[in-house]
């Protein structure tokens, strides 16, 4: 066999990058690899994704960003292993990735794949049953090495092949990270803005609007991003409105408006609504009664079909809560 070389799916978080680190210690060349969806918690600009880039920079490794978009949503909708607590498709996820790091082990010869995952941290995704459906899975027995909780698991191939030192392995396992955090103060390792990482589906609340969508065959990447900006009412099964919070969310509302949604404007705040699907007169006096309590202004602009008309309404006394996603 040629050059030890390892793949790493580098999140950005603290056991990821504690995991390359242990690798890189006993002089394996790492490349990292970087996976995000639309349901990742942190912001893009300043969180898992960026701190994964500094990481790598920080180590002086490549490091690949690879986006999961629509085939992601596939296994949110049917995940083959089920949901966590919410909606939340760990394992599968984790195959996902996985299969993806495959491809690029398998084309570019590398010789096995690091990850962060620590024995029983997860629930879903991280028992010893979980790690080992994903192993079968993605048809990676035994290459898959997880430095953080190697001593609790069976031994892999760069273990048996002595291309690691399965002495300088780490014993942890469980949800605390009282360990991690004492291991990175040792290396110098500082500045991991997600130590617990995280995951829009597994918040109750955001998959609560998800369900909505997938309800309404509405599940499509444009849709999901929209489900964090604002707020979301289902005033019934053709017609949704969404109502900006602040002047900053009405613009990034205003750039997912379609052509054919009904604009609600209120000119005092600044403050925007959309209507999707609206069929009736009623569906619209309606919601123009929501946007006005949300607002807290009866002088409402609609404008369809580039055509603006003013509407003053008094505000729902309380929005019933079967409008609300």
């Amino acid at each position: 066999m040629g050059k030890i070389r390892a793949l790493s799916l580098l999140s950005g978080g603290l056991d990821s990058t504690l995991a390359t680190k242990l690798i890189l210690d006993q002089g394996i060349e790492v490349v990292a690899i970087n996976f995000f969806s639309p349901f990742c918690k942190c912001n893009r600009k300043k969180g898992c994704n960026s701190s994964a880039k500094f990481m790598a920079e920080k180590f002086k490794i490549e490091i690949r960003t690879f986006f999961l978009g629509d085939e992601y949503l596939e296994i949110v909708k049917n995940p083959k292993f089920g949901y966590g607590k919410n909606l939340n498709p760990c394992i599968d996820c984790r195959i996902l990735m996985l299969k993806k790091a495959k491809e690029i082990m398998e084309k570019e010869n590398f010789s096995f794949i690091i990850t962060g995952e620590v024995l029983n941290q997860r629930p879903k995704s991280q028992t010893f049953s979980a790690l080992q459906i994903i192993e079968k899975e993605t048809k990676l027995e035994g290459l898959i090495l997880r430095p953080l909780s190697a001593h609790f698991l069976p031994i892999t191939v760069p273990e048996k092949e002595g291309w690691v030192d399965r002495k300088k392995l780490l014993s942890i396992k469980g949800k605390t990270r009282k360990q991690q955090i004492f291991l990175a103060d040792f290396l110098g390792i500082k500045d991991y803005p997600c130590p617990s990482g995280g995951c829009l589906l597994t918040d109750p609340i955001f998959a609560k609007k998800c369900k909505d969508l997938l309800n309404f065959g509405e599940f499509n990447l444009k849709n999901v991003n929209l489900l964090k900006i604002g707020k979301h009412f289902r005033i019934n099964p053709f017609l949704k409105l969404i109502i900006a919070r602040d002047e900053n969310e009405s613009k990034r509302l205003y750039c997912f408006r379609d052509e054919e949604d009904i604009l609600l404007k209120d000119n005092k705040t600044n403050i925007i609504g959309i209507l999707k699907g609206c069929k009736s007169d009623h569906s619209l006096y309606i919601s123009l009664k929501i946007f006005a309590r949300c607002t807290k202004n009866n002088e409402i602009i609609v404008e369809k079909n580039k055509e603006e008309i003013k509407y003053f309404v008094e505000p729902i006394d309380k929005i019933p809560n079967s409008f609300l996603i």
